[in-house]
């Protein structure tokens, strides 16, 4: 035992002992409950940071409970590592991706380790390892015989300066999220999985997730984009390249009688044709292709088109006609890819109307005039909420007052029933493009052979691996483009099914492939086939899943789609079709930002480190400029506001930064990092330390032996030792209640609480080791290292990890006494503790003898004494 809390001793060498016992081995126990808990992989830059202490320390204290309360726990950690970072590492620096990668994953591996995680590390893998992405081969082989997964010509987003194709998301104000150069709209034949069959299952099912957060949920509902609406076609009036119609989709058919243009996309087919011949019109199409296509760019861009010159006729009045125009913000890949303008109640078709003096017509107006100006009259567009009752001024049943929802379906029935349309329900959701014109990806399993076509690769010959080098040298990763379509020895190879000459496929797999199923993996990592079904079956599904906020959509969505693919393929149990049961999405960790002005007046940011506080504010150490402190926000590598995991720990220990991570906030929220409230937590835990080793110092001095053969338990000691007793019991309750509903920061507080309550207890001896070995108990999952030093300070048997979590007795949650606060004249003065069933009359005369009452009463009588039971008693004077 060391003389003072020292956790540079005393963390490696428990961590040493977990390993030892194979303490936190994940094993299937038929006979015993599991549970599965997992935190979202990071990926492997090199550095932990403190979202990663934050992330894995939650997942790490709800490990650790359930372990203690009996349940067979999977916690196991594993390494999302392909992506463009390796590989732009590669460009940048020499080397190759793989190399980068494993090393780093060396780095984070010895970076994470001494956080103490109960983490079954032999189950460890990492996405780039051959053994992982050859079973995603294999699944990807399985999916292509069921039909879940395709090829087609495809318009997307390219990125000439990675030569890649970008998802919506990474098309930010136009450009690629990392390499910034102007994204073009190309047609590629692409591999798509096909998640929009899923689409209203995968919408539907969100109801059972009873564990999710709503806003999670919802960011999905909107995701897959549920819509009832018309489909119905403009005809055409002297169009060319026999074109004699635009088909139309729209979820607000009730407006069709203020239609003033029709609009279509850059890539519509129509426009395709028409810019073959104008050059004009060809120079803006290219131009919109530049464009982002997620929403909130096409929401913030200038609204431009190109009219036409072509006309359609309106379906109810054939003397209507309108013009037909190609505009920037009209997307192909939802509904038809053409729309039709109803500027008074689109904010978009308005400004669009505004822009090329269209007409505004209203088609309805608010059921009660509050003044505002119509979009006719310069206004901006009205758009009342569906559920709300508008005056229909221009409807199908002429003015009326209805509901949106009621318009829209009447607008529908009336539509068919003049053969106009016919009402559809479509999605937003699009079919999962997984094609990557990358190196550092998984290989697409597939082989094209001019005799056979597209081929799937034999299973016995997976995986495909990625080649090393080219021909016995590096593969140069400075050359522009996909190094596997310039790597002849890797790209030219036999048809799997005819043996001709043939060529590989060149694309790598997008990587949210590669974390859409690695929770099941997990379940059996070494397994010869994609999963175990067995293990599957056991482990299966994921009890708590942690992760950020910023995978509430496409990462999610994704697992739940891979999810019931592997069903359907056979690898995973029906029961996994919802792969997480409980999905937690935690804050961030924020801290000051502290900048200084160099001679041009620019910031110049300053790591938390290299900054001292003064009387006189915050100054830099090294010449004592003064330092401008900018408030909290989140942890960026640019601002310099980062405080690295390591240094923590090596200063104060692993057990402080966990401690803190879970005290400071509730953990969805985010939390602020800040010196001091680190040096609190470590004096804390070196009190806790203090406390236990003072009573050893009295078992030492035989103290304990004295006290259990005077048999002292009943006597002067009695009552402080129930009160002590029924202090534990109840925090015993209230850790145990705030694990269960993820209120760590509740649980940390009631142990604060008890600390104090133990270091000021004249309890006996014994009483005061028990209560100390359940506190270690409790601060287990959170402090595990100073927890395993203070159960074996105080004689517990074998491993605190391994001891049964403690239970609360009924008995002694009872409250006997009661306080009740005094309040003379409406003002709280005193207050008194009394029998919980002690009757109002005795209540009455210990009040009148408090000294603060009498001194109010200085002899006299009050004028009412009021009791409420329980409560509070008030005296007027």
């Amino acid at each position: 035992m060391t003389a003072r809390y020292a956790p540079a001793e005393i963390e490696p060498r428990w961590q040493a002992e977990w390993d030892k016992a194979g303490a936190f081995a994940a094993r299937r126990d038929p006979d015993r409950a599991k549970y599965y808990v997992l935190e979202m992989f990071p990926y492997p830059s090199g550095r932990i940071h403190m979202g990663h202490v934050r992330n894995y320390t939650m997942g790490d204290v709800i490990a650790r409970y359930k372990m203690s309360c009996g349940f067979s726990v999977l916690h196991p950690m594993g390494w999302d590592a392909f992506g463009m970072p390796a590989e732009n590492a590669a460009m940048e620096r020499g080397g190759h991706p793989k190399d980068w990668t494993y090393s780093n994953i060396a780095d984070m591996r010895g970076q994470m380790k001494p956080l103490g995680l109960s983490i079954d590390w032999s189950r460890e893998f990492a996405t780039c390892d051959p053994d992982y992405y050859g079973q995603q081969q294999a699944m990807f082989i399985d999916f292509l015989h069921a039909g879940l997964v395709y090829r087609k010509n495809a318009t997307v987003n390219w990125d000439p300066v990675d030569m890649t194709v970008l998802a919506n998301e990474q098309v930010i104000e136009g450009k690629g999220w990392r390499s910034g150069a102007p994204v073009e709209r190309r047609e590629l034949t692409q591999w798509f999985f096909k998640i929009s069959d899923f689409a209203e299952e995968l919408l539907d099912a969100l109801d059972g997730l009873d564990n999710w957060p709503e806003k999670v949920k919802l960011m999905q509902r909107n995701w897959i984009g549920k819509s009832r609406g018309l489909q119905m076609a403009f005809s055409l009036i002297d169009a060319p390249h026999e074109f004699d119609r635009v088909e139309v989709y729209t979820t607000r058919p009730d407006t069709l009688l203020g239609a003033s243009f029709l609009g279509i996309s850059p890539d519509h087919p129509l426009a395709r044709a028409l810019e073959a011949d104008n050059p004009e019109l060809a120079a803006f199409c290219a131009e919109c292709r530049r464009m982002g296509t997620s929403e909130e760019e096409l929401e913030k861009a200038e609204k431009r088109g190109f009219d036409t010159g072509l006309k359609v006729r309106h379906p109810f009045d054939t003397a209507w006609e309108l013009p037909v125009y190609i505009a920037n913000f009209i997307l192909m890949d939802y509904g038809t890819g053409a729309i039709f303008g109803c500027p008074a109640h689109d904010q978009r078709d308005l400004d669009f109307a505004r822009k090329y003096g269209l007409p505004v017509v209203s088609t309805y107006a608010p059921a009660e005039d509050d003044g505002s100006t119509m979009p006719e009259d310069g206004g901006p567009a009205y758009v009342p909420p569906k559920s709300e009752p508008v005056i229909y001024v221009r409807g199908f049943a002429g003015e009326t007052e209805q509901t949106g929802e009621a318009a829209i379906e009447s607008a529908i029935r009336f539509c068919e029933e003049n053969g106009v349309g016919h009402g559809v329900t479509k999605f937003r959701l699009r079919d999962w493009g997984l094609s990557r014109q990358r190196y550092w990806g998984c290989p697409i399993p597939v082989v094209h052979c001019d005799a056979c076509g597209v081929v799937p690769e034999k299973k016995e010959n997976l995986p495909v691996e990625l080649p090393y080098d080219e021909d016995g040298q590096p593969i140069d990763f400075s050359v522009p483009g996909n190094p596997l379509d310039r790597h002849p020895s890797w790209r030219d190879c036999a048809c799997p099914s005819c043996g001709a000459p043939a060529r590989r496929e060149t694309d790598t797999m997008d990587t949210f492939v590669d974390s859409s199923w690695y929770f099941a993996r997990f379940t059996a990592p070494r397994a010869e086939t994609p999963t175990d079904l067995a293990e599957a079956e056991y482990w299966m599904n994921v009890d708590q899943y942690i992760g950020g906020i910023e995978h509430a959509i496409l990462h999610l969505l994704y697992s739940r789609f891979f999810a019931r693919a592997m069903q359907i393929t056979g690898h995973l149990p029906a029961k996994a079709v919802e792969p997480f049961d409980a999905l937690f999405t935690q804050g961030m960790v924020t801290h000051e930002i502290y900048v200084t002005r160099d001679e041009k007046d620019r910031p110049v940011y300053h790591l938390p480190e290299h900054v001292e506080w003064t009387e006189s504010g915050a100054r830099l150490g090294a010449c004592g400029s003064p330092v401008e402190v900018i408030p909290s926000a989140k942890m960026s590598k640019s601002k310099k506001n980062v405080v690295d995991p390591v240094n923590i720990i090596e200063s104060y220990g692993a057990d402080t930064a966990r401690w803190f991570m879970l005290s400071d906030s509730p953990p969805e929220r985010d939390v602020e990092w800040t010196a001091a409230g680190a040096e609190a937590a470590y004096k804390h835990l070196g009190r806790v330390w203090r406390i236990a080793n003072g009573i050893v110092e009295e078992m030492e001095q035989g103290g304990i032996a004295a006290y259990e053969a005077e048999g002292q338990g009943a006597g002067d000691t009695g009552a402080e030792d129930l009160a002590l007793r029924r202090a534990l019991h109840k925090t015993i309750h209230d850790v145990t209640m705030g694990i269960d509903s993820f209120g760590f920061n509740t649980s940390v507080a009631k142990l604060y609480a008890f600390t104090n309550t133990l270091a000021k207890s004249k309890a006996s001896l014994a009483a005061r080791r028990e209560a100390a070995m359940v506190m270690a108990q409790l601060m287990a999952p959170m402090t595990p290292h100073l927890s395993e030093e203070v159960w074996e300070m105080l004689g517990g048997t074998g491993l605190v990890a391994g001891a049964a979590w403690p239970q609360p007795d009924p008995a002694l949650l009872v409250e006997d006494e009661v306080t009740l606060p005094i309040q003379i004249n409406g003002k709280r003065k005193s207050e008194i503790t009394v029998p919980k069933d002690l009757p109002r009359e005795e209540v009455e005369a210990r009040v009148m003898q408090d000294d603060a009452v009498l001194k109010a009463l200085a002899g006299g009588s009050p004028k009412k004494l009021i009791v409420v039971p329980g409560r509070i008693v008030n005296v007027v004077v």
